[in-house]
């Protein structure tokens, strides 16, 4: 059986992902969304949280989260409103390190 620890591989990376996330939340306005100017790792929860309330209202799932309880979603559902939030700053992050790896070959 494996051992099944959740051990960062390179653990200096998570702070600079970190910082990147933040990056690439900013680009995208997510911040605006809560009245912030900026995404930082103080506010990043808050931001995150008002976005996916926000998700679930737009795909009419509001009714079946009750007191910020969303177990009778289903799994395609909660996937749904991640897939909106991760996918924009998935996406824009993987297109940043793809970037960078390019520019850093190139010398």
């Amino acid at each position: 059986m494996p051992n099944r620890q959740n051990k960062l591989l390179v653990p200096a990376a998570d702070s600079r992902l970190d910082a990147l996330k933040f990056e690439i939340a900013n680009e995208l306005g997510y911040p605006l969304h809560v009245g912030e100017g900026k995404a930082t790792p103080q506010n990043w929860n808050r931001i995150l949280d008002q976005m996916k309330y926000e998700i679930a209202q737009e795909l009419g799932l509001t009714p079946y989260i009750k007191n910020g309880y969303w177990g009778d979603l289903s799994s395609r559902a909660c996937g749904a409103v991640g897939g909106r939030i991760g996918g924009k700053l998935g996406g824009n992050m993987v297109r940043q390190m793809i970037l960078f790896a390019e520019q850093n070959l190139l010398k």
